[in-house]
């Protein structure tokens, strides 16, 4: 398949951390979380399963409400690693049978992407929803976005992986998603 074009039966959506102590530092944590809400919206209408990870919940809390709230079934990690890439991870990836992920947590420039650059070696293909990941510092955020396109990683945002799931505008979503955008 196509690494840039996401296909419902292919796609994964993994949430990084959107813990409460960790997105207290976060400047854009309001448009983050608005943006994975929508992506965890695009998972329930095409059915994309969800797997949400926690970096030591005792310490830094956890996931904030508003993304649990819309997360009735998913898999959900545990972990003290920055990356979330583990045997774990990859059995329950390898049970999927897909291929293609789309990233959207914090930090950018470290658990997201330590994430992402252990998924592409192991052959995936990784897709960061830019305007769903988030770091404390811009600086920090653009290496990070830069090192992850250069490995390989597609650069997107949550519109445009919105549209590119329904594909046309008689996609039966395309009033529903829509609308949610405007």
């Amino acid at each position: 398949m196509n690494k840039f074009r996401l296909k419902k039966e292919d796609t994964v959506l993994i949430i990084i951390d959107l813990q409460e102590k960790l997105l207290a530092a976060m400047p854009d944590r309001a448009k983050v979380c608005a943006n994975t809400r929508l992506l965890l919206t695009l998972a329930e209408k095409f059915n994309l399963p969800v797997i949400l990870t926690e970096q030591y919940p005792r310490g830094l809390g956890s996931t904030l409400p508003e993304i649990t709230e819309l997360l009735p079934e998913h898999q959900r990690l545990e972990k003290t690693r920055f990356s979330a890439f583990c045997p774990e991870l990859l059995e329950i990836l390898r049970k999927t049978g897909r291929h293609t992920i789309i990233m959207a947590g914090s930090e950018t420039h470290v658990c997201v992407y330590q994430t992402t650059r252990d998924l592409l070696e192991q052959g995936f293909n990784v897709h960061i929803a830019c305007d769903a990941v988030c770091s404390r510092f811009k600086e920090n955020y653009e290496n990070a976005l830069s090192l992850m396109q250069s490995m390989g990683a597609v650069i997107s945002n949550t519109e445009t992986m919105m549209f590119d799931f329904m594909v046309e505008s008689g996609h039966p979503h395309f009033r529903s998603i829509s609308a949610l955008l405007k």
